[in-house]
C-alpha cells in the first residue's frame, strides 16, 4: 500500500442518525397526509352528507309545481260569471331548438303562425330564460293538436300543453266589476317578490289585474302542489317518488245581480255612461255597468298589440269604469242633501218661502243667475223647489250657507273621498272647500264659485257610486253602509256570508228634516215617471252642464257638438216606506236627466221588484 494513498472510513453512526430522520420526517409527511384524507373523508361522509345528499337527489329527483285552480265567481244567486275552460298550448324549450327561426318557419306550415306571433316569440326570447318553455300560441284547437301530435317528431323542444284558463261567459257585461286575469309581467313579479308571494306563483303564469280578479287574488288564487320525479340524467322521468294536490282557489259570491246588470247593459246600449244599483239595507251592490265596456277574454290568453291600441285610444274609453272612476258634476241630484242642511243649520225652514222670477243676483252684483226656467217658478218652498228643481232656491240657500258649511255636511255623505268599495280602480271626486282651492290652484275663493256649488255644479265632481251611497244614505235616514261587492266566500265546507261594514250614523239636531226632504223627493217621482207605478218610489233627477254658457247666451243642444251637450242624472230608491234598491244613473251628453235618464231608472226598478210577478204570470 502506498504511503501517500488516504483511507475514507464510513461513519456508520452518522449514518444511521440521518437515515433515521429522514424516515420519521418521511413518516410524518405520509401521516399528515392520511390524516387530511381521513379529515376530508370525515367531511364529505359524515358532516356533509345532508348537504350533498341533497345535492345528489336535486340531480335525480326533480320538484314539478302543480297549478291550483282558481276560484270561481258567481252572482248573489249562484250565476256563475267567472270560470275556468279547458287549452292547449303549443310551448318551447328554447336551449332544445338548434334554429329557432327556422323551426319557426316550419311549424307554421304545420300550425298556422301569424307574423305577429312569430315576431313576439323572436322579441321574448331577449329577456326569457333558455331552459324555461316559452308560449308559441294559445288557444289550439283540437284539430290543431291533433295535426301537431302527428308532427311532433320533427320538432324536438316543442310540445302541446294543457292547462285551465279563465274564461267570462258573458263577455263585456261585468267586465268593469270583475276585471280580468291576465299574463304576470315583470312588475308584477318585482312586486309579488318584495311581498314575498312570488312562492304561491310557481305553477301559475296568470295573476288578477283588475277588479274583484284583483282585490280578492289572495282568495282566488289557491296553494300550488308538486310532483316529485325521479329522472336520469337526461332530464327523462323514471317515476313519480311523492305528490302533494294543489289546494283549488276559493269561489266567492257576490252582491251583484245578473239579471239587474243586463238590463242595465240592455237599457244603455252601447251608450257612454254608468248604473249604479244598491241594497241600502247592507251596503252590498247590485249592479255595476259602465257603458260602453270591452270583453276581457281577450286579455287572458293575451291582447294584440293592435286592439290594445284601439282601446286605449278609442274617444269612448271603454277601458275607464266609470262607476268608480268617471267624474261628473252631481248637479240637481244634490240638491235634496243641500235643503237638508238648509233645513239643520236652520238657514231655511219647512215654511221658507222664496221668490223666483228667473234669475237670482249677489246682493250689489251686477250679473244674473239664470233659473233653467227662463220665466221662473214664482213663490217656492223646500218641498217645491226639490220637485221643480228651481235653481234659485239653491243659489240663495248655498250664499247663505257658503261653501265652507257644504263641503262640511256633504263628506260624511261620502263626497270627496273614496267609498272603501272592494275594488282598486276608484277615484275620490271633488268636494270643493276654500282650503280645497288654495291648495289646488293657489286662488282665492269666490262667492260665484260657492252659487255653482249650490246647484252641484263648478268646482264639484262626483262618480255615479259615489251618488248612489249618498242616495243610499238619504233614503236611510242617515244610517250608512261600506258599498261592496263581495256577498260570501266559498270554503270546503260552506259559505261564509262577509258581514256588511256600517260606518256611524249621520245623526241631525232634528231627526225630522229626513221625513221632509224623503217626502219631497217622493213628491217629485209621484209627478213624474212613477205616476203609474206598482210601487212607491223616491227621485231627483239632474243636466249637468259640461260647459259653462255666457249669461246672455242659450243654451242649444242642437248646435252645438255632441261632446258638449249635457249629462243626464238621475238618483232614485223603491219601496219609499222600506227600501230595498237604490239606483244612479249617468247617461253622458245625453240632455234633461228627467227625460232621459228617467226612463232607464224606471225600467231598473220595474226589473228588480216586479221580478217576481212577472215571474208568476208567465
Amino acid at each position: 500500500m502506498s504511503p501517500n494513498k488516504r483511507i475514507t472510513m464510513n461513519d456508520h453512526a452518522a449514518e444511521a442518525s440521518l437515515f433515521k430522520r429522514r424516515a420519521l420526517f418521511t413518516f410524518l409527511c405520509v401521516l399528515i397526509l392520511l390524516s387530511l384524507l381521513f379529515a376530508n373523508l370525515y367531511q364529505l361522509q359524515i358532516l356533509s352528507f345532508k348537504d350533498y345528499e341533497t345535492r345528489s337527489n336535486d340531480n335525480r329527483i326533480r320538484v314539478v309545481p302543480v297549478a291550483p285552480s282558481r276560484g270561481l265567481i258567481y252572482d248573489r244567486h249562484g250565476q256563475l260569471l267567472a270560470e275556468n275552460q279547458p287549452y292547449f298550448s303549443l310551448e318551447m324549450v328554447p336551449e332544445k331548438v338548434d334554429d329557432i327561426s327556422e323551426t319557426l318557419t316550419q311549424l307554421s306550415e304545420v300550425i298556422a303562425l301569424t307574423d305577429d306571433e312569430k315576431q313576439s316569440v323572436i322579441s321574448a326570447l331577449k329577456y326569457h330564460r333558455r331552459f324555461k318553455p316559452l308560449t308559441i300560441k294559445n288557444k289550439l284547437t283540437e284539430e290543431q293538436v291533433a295535426v301537431f301530435g302527428v308532427n311532433q317528431h320533427k320538432f324536438p323542444g316543442i310540445s302541446v300543453e294543457a292547462g285551465l284558463k279563465r274564461h267570462y261567459p258573458y263577455n263585456g257585461l261585468m267586465t268593469h266589476a270583475l276585471g280580468y286575469v291576465g299574463k304576470i309581467n315583470s312588475r308584477d313579479k318585482n312586486s309579488l317578490e318584495q311581498n314575498n308571494k312570488w312562492a304561491n306563483y310557481a305553477a301559475t303564469k296568470d295573476i288578477g289585474k283588475q277588479g274583484i280578479e284583483k282585490f280578492y287574488e289572495s282568495i282566488l288564487l289557491g296553494k300550488p302542489g308538486h310532483l316529485e320525479e325521479e329522472v336520469n340524467n337526461r332530464g327523462r322521468t323514471i317515476r313519480t317518488l311523492k305528490s302533494e294536490s294543489p289546494t283549488p282557489g276559493q269561489d266567492i259570491y257576490l252582491t251583484l245581480d245578473l239579471n239587474l246588470q243586463k238590463k242595465a247593459m240592455e237599457l244603455l246600449h252601447g251608450r257612454r255612461g254608468s248604473v249604479v244599483a244598491i241594497d241600502p239595507r247592507d251596503g252590498g251592490i247590485l249592479a255595476l255597468l259602465s257603458s260602453p265596456t270591452y270583453d276581457p277574454n281577450q286579455f287572458v290568453h293575451g291582447i294584440s298589440s293592435k286592439a290594445y291600441s284601439e282601446l286605449l285610444n278609442s274617444k269612448s274609453r271603454p277601458l275607464i269604469n266609470r262607476a268608480t272612476q268617471g267624474q261628473y258634476a252631481p248637479a240637481s241630484t244634490v240638491k235634496p242633501h243641500l235643503a237638508l242642511l238648509g233645513l239643520e243649520n236652520k238657514t231655511v225652514s219647512r215654511k221658507t218661502r222664496i221668490w223666483d222670477p228667473g234669475f237670482w243676483q249677489i246682493p250689489g252684483v251686477e250679473r244674473k243667475y239664470r233659473d233653467w226656467k227662463r220665466w221662473g217658478h214664482g213663490w217656492v218652498d223646500v218641498n217645491s223647489a226639490i220637485v221643480s228643481s228651481c235653481d234659485i232656491f239653491f243659489y240663495d240657500l248655498a250664499y247663505k250657507t257658503g261653501v265652507d258649511a257644504i263641503a262640511n255636511f256633504m263628506a260624511p255623505f261620502g263626497f270627496g273621498e273614496s267609498t272603501g268599495v272592494d275594488l282598486y280602480e276608484e277615484t275620490t271626486g271633488i268636494l270643493p272647500s276654500k282650503e280645497w282651492k288654495r291648495l289646488r290652484y293657489n286662488q282665492p275663493w269666490y262667492i260665484g264659485d260657492t252659487i255653482s256649488v249650490g246647484i252641484g255644479q263648478g268646482y264639484w265632481t262626483t262618480s255615479p257610486l259615489q251618488l248612489a251611497n249618498a242616495a243610499a244614505i238619504m233614503a236611510n235616514k242617515g244610517r250608512r253602509f261600506v258599498p261592496h261587492l263581495l256577498k260570501s266566500i266559498q270554503d270546503e265546507t260552506a259559505k261564509i256570508d262577509s258581514p256588511p261594514d256600517e260606518l256611524p250614523p249621520i245623526e241631525l239636531k232634528n231627526p225630522n228634516n229626513w221625513d221632509i226632504i224623503n217626502q219631497a223627493m217622493r213628491n217629485t217621482a209621484h209627478k213624474s215617471r212613477f205616476t203609474d207605478a206598482k210601487y212607491t218610489a223616491a227621485m231627483k233627477t239632474g243636466t249637468a252642464q259640461v260647459f259653462s254658457v255666457a249669461e246672455d247666451e242659450k243654451y242649444d243642444a242642437d248646435t252645438i257638438d255632441e261632446s258638449l251637450r249635457d249629462n243626464a242624472l238621475i238618483i232614485a230608491y223603491a219601496p219609499y216606506e222600506n227600501p230595498k234598491i237604490v239606483l244612479a244613473v249617468v247617461l253622458e251628453n245625453a240632455g234633461w236627466g228627467g227625460v232621459n235618464a228617467g226612463p232607464v231608472a224606471r225600467a231598473l226598478l220595474d226589473e228588480y221588484l216586479l221580478r217576481d210577478s212577472w215571474d208568476e204570470a208567465k
